[in-house]
């Protein structure tokens, strides 16, 4: 499984589960991240992997 962070595979490191805004919790989907002025969220796709490779 390739790391969605850095361009390696992934070492289990844990780095991507960190909350973005509290570096010492792990991401609970809580959404304060996206909080924002807009009437809108949006989420730009860079890759589909399909998991065939």
């Amino acid at each position: 499984m390739n790391c969605v962070l850095y361009d390696r595979e992934c070492t289990d490191c844990g780095e991507c589960d960190i909350c973005d805004l509290d570096r010492n919790k792990r991401c609970d989907s809580c959404g304060r991240c996206l909080d924002s002025e807009f009437d809108y969220k949006a989420v730009k796709i860079d890759e589909i992997m399909l998991g065939d490779d």
